[in-house]
């Protein structure tokens, strides 16, 4: 059995061949998916976070928003960027979503990614200490986040409050006794999957990763998965970890979806330079007919190895549409592969 979600970028535009051409269609619309992707059985919804771009921002209102109107489906980001959190604030948006939704949020976060402005989370108030860089900034932000996601007490009361207090030092509220153990780490590199199975955080690996060894994507991949969960177990946690990788998959099984994707049938892993030192390596889409996906999807190592699946969905697409993109994975390319 494998988890499978869908994972959106959120883009929405004002072309006419955009079925998301406000930021309020592509919001009303990613609810109505999540609704209909739990009719069929989907077992997540995760949205991508970007700054200064027509695309998701700021996901705790959407995420509480899909968390009411559903009841079984995983919520969950992948990824929030640290450099621009708040950690305590965010902890206070996170766990007022993790309850709505009674215990279903899996929140994904990282440093961060190149975003549409020069050293956007300046701009946020937020900027490194003398002689780090802002990847140093986005894991201090994690690591006190983490700690204070535990929910103990560490603010000082007022001794002449305007409400009751409980005794003791106050931690934040309202809090969501589980979440810690639904944090998820966006790692693009070996060393930082390691680091986020030390502090016990779950493992996200996307259709992007930095190029360390000329493998394959997937071949690179298997191998930080499996140096996350060895560094994981000489942890000592007690609970096992979750990992998931991320993949644009499209069954083609009529004349529309060859239409959209049929020229993705040979695309191929592409390498290049993501910031002035970063050399990485950009995942291959599949797109096939269902029996031809199956075959190729058994080679890919990473998704094998992993336990969830994320589905990078084509969200201006439009819901019927998305819709019909993930049925065709669950009910043609899951139950072959073991995964239903």
């Amino acid at each position: 059995m494998k988890k499978i979600g869908f994972l959106s970028f959120g883009h929405w535009s004002p072309s006419p061949h955009s079925e998301t051409r406000s930021a309020a269609d592509f919001l009303h619309q990613s609810i109505d998916l999540a609704v209909a992707a739990e009719e069929l059985g989907v077992d997540g919804a995760y949205f991508r976070v970007h700054h200064f771009a027509r695309q998701a921002a700021s996901p705790f209102p959407l995420l509480s928003a899909i968390g009411a109107r559903t009841s079984k489906i995983e919520i969950g980001t992948g990824v929030i960027d640290m450099r621009y959190e708040n950690p305590l604030y965010m902890i206070e948006d996170a766990g007022a979503a993790d309850l709505i939704s009674e215990g279903r949020l899996q929140l994904g976060i990282s440093r961060g990614s190149p975003e549409q402005v020069i050293e956007g989370w300046r701009y946020f108030g937020y900027a490194p200490a003398d002689g780090e860089t802002d990847a140093d900034m986005a894991r201090q932000h994690t690591e006190v986040f983490l700690k204070l996601l535990e929910g103990e007490g560490f603010a000082q009361p007022n001794p002449r409050p305007m409400f009751a207090n409980p005794p003791g030092l106050l931690r934040l509220e309202p809090h969501s006794a589980g979440l810690r153990d639904r944090i998820w780490w966006g790692s693009s590199s070996n060393a930082t999957s390691v680091w986020a199975a030390k502090l016990g955080m779950n493992l996200q690996s996307s259709t992007l990763k930095d190029d360390e060894t000329g493998e394959p994507l997937h071949v690179q991949q298997r191998k930080q998965i499996e140096a996350y969960r060895e560094a994981w177990h000489e942890a000592g946690h007690e609970r096992e970890p979750r990992v998931s990788v991320s993949r644009s998959i499209f069954a083609l099984t009529n004349d529309t979806d060859r239409a959209y994707f049929g020229r993705d049938r040979n695309s191929r892993d592409q390498v290049g330079m993501i910031d002035e030192n970063t050399r990485a390596i950009f995942g291959r889409s599949y797109a096939a007919e269902p029996d031809e996906l199956v075959r190729e999807l058994k080679e890919d190592e990473a998704v094998q190895a992993a336990d969830t699946l994320l589905l990078t969905i084509p969200n201006q697409l439009g819901v019927d549409y998305n819709a019909h993109v993930l049925e065709s994975i669950l009910t043609h390319v899951a139950p072959e592969l073991g995964w239903r």
